[in-house]
């Protein structure tokens, strides 16, 4: 597991150093930049003026206090339980401990970098949205998600979810242990 995790840092690392130079050549418009700013998880919406603190190193033994801490916090049916592993901003790098399906979602203005770290389920990409509902001006959420692709994921595969495209994960045998990152996209950038 240590070796997955220290894997995971390097990848982390490259990835958002990629997504800053790529951003740094980029115009983007002032609403979007707010936007990107004032972006959380869906599923655990942050008010506009929550402070967030920059990190931009995380150990192995950083990553395992994280799950730690996500499997103590967990309450009866929570299906997800979020823990940010690194900060800056606009950027931040979340461990998504999943024991449980956790509700669809849709990031209308942001892609999704997802490694797993640990675990084996279901991802759902596109179809429709059941019982979809805004969390906050750029997320929606739902029960589930009518049609769309599913893939199979395990320990080790990544994956990116382009914006505004519903998805949902399932963890199968067992919780689900994911590293996300929401990547703001320029406006007018192509899907």
């Amino acid at each position: 597991m240590e070796d997955y995790v220290r894997t995971l840092g390097i990848i982390l690392a490259l990835t958002v150093a990629a997504a800053m130079v790529t951003a740094a050549g980029k115009t983007v418009a002032p609403e979007a930049a707010a936007a990107a700013a004032s972006t959380a998880l869906p599923q655990a919406p942050a008010g506009p003026d929550a402070a967030v603190e920059m990190k931009t190193f995380a150990t192995s033994a950083d990553v395992q206090s994280l799950l730690a801490k996500a499997k103590a916090e967990r309450k009866e049916g929570q299906g997800l339980v979020p823990e940010t592993i690194l900060s800056l901003a606009p950027y931040a790098a979340h461990l998504e401990y999943r024991p449980a399906t956790a509700p669809a979602a849709v990031h209308e203005t942001e892609a999704e970098l997802v490694y797993v770290i640990d675990g084996t389920g279901t991802l759902t990409t596109g179809g429709t949205v059941v019982g979809e509902k805004r969390l906050n001006p750029s997320n929606l959420s739902g029960t589930a998600i009518d049609g769309g692709n599913i893939q199979a994921v395990a320990k080790g595969d990544f994956a990116i979810i382009p914006e505004n495209t519903p998805h949902q994960f399932k963890p199968s045998n067992g919780p689900l242990v994911l590293m996300t990152m929401h990547v703001p996209r320029p406006v007018g950038a192509a899907k």
